[in-house]
């Protein structure tokens, strides 16, 4: 897993209320247990007419550049635990989700592969969206995020996924880093 402390990065907005796991993902997707090529089904049924061929959306037109950020509309994620939406945004290329309220199940798998959630407010989600310069500052450290104009919001963040996220491990390599501590702890328990 990348570390993660500061990012700099353009953004796509996805106005859309309520977009859940299956819109993501969609579960014709989910039968493989790796996530390469999870990038080309994001949002499939949104990109891609039944043929194949593509429909005109943001994510087609955009795709290629470097967005790290999706902006999106409050509830977003909401549905069924699905590792492989995480998998998908990631495999597009976003780094960071930034909406006005994210489901729950999908903000722990996010937190757990690397992929950074933001909660902003109403008014902050509105104040990305009307902005001309098309960037966004996230800072993990200091759990903020700054637009071009200057204008910061701070976001709340579990502190153990805050530290393994700046870290670069999951749970499992948080532990595994560990593994020096414990051994020298069960020898003195023995």
């Amino acid at each position: 897993m990348q570390a993660f402390d500061k990012l700099t990065s353009t953004f796509m907005v996805l106005p859309v209320e309520n977009i859940d796991t299956d819109q993501i993902i969609p579960a014709r997707f989910l039968k493989q247990t790796h996530r390469e090529g999870l990038g080309d089904a994001l949002f499939y049924d949104w990109r891609y007419h039944p043929d194949g061929s593509r429909v005109d959306h943001v994510l087609n037109q955009r795709s290629g550049q470097a967005d790290q950020i999706l902006v999106a509309a409050r509830n977003f994620g909401c549905g069924s635990s699905r590792e492989h939406a995480v998998w998908a945004l990631q495999g597009y290329g976003f780094r960071v989700v930034i909406s006005p309220s994210i489901g729950d199940i999908f903000k722990s798998n996010a937190l757990k592969n690397g992929l950074l959630p933001i909660e902003v407010t109403q008014g902050f989600y509105e104040r990305i969206r009307a902005q001309e310069v098309g960037v966004l500052f996230v800072d993990l450290e200091r759990q903020e995020v700054k637009l071009a104009s200057g204008e910061i919001e701070r976001f709340a963040i579990d502190p153990f996924a805050r530290l393994c996220l700046l870290q670069g491990v999951d749970q499992l390599g948080y532990l595994l880093g560990m593994d020096d501590a414990i051994s020298r702890f069960e020898r003195r328990a023995q």
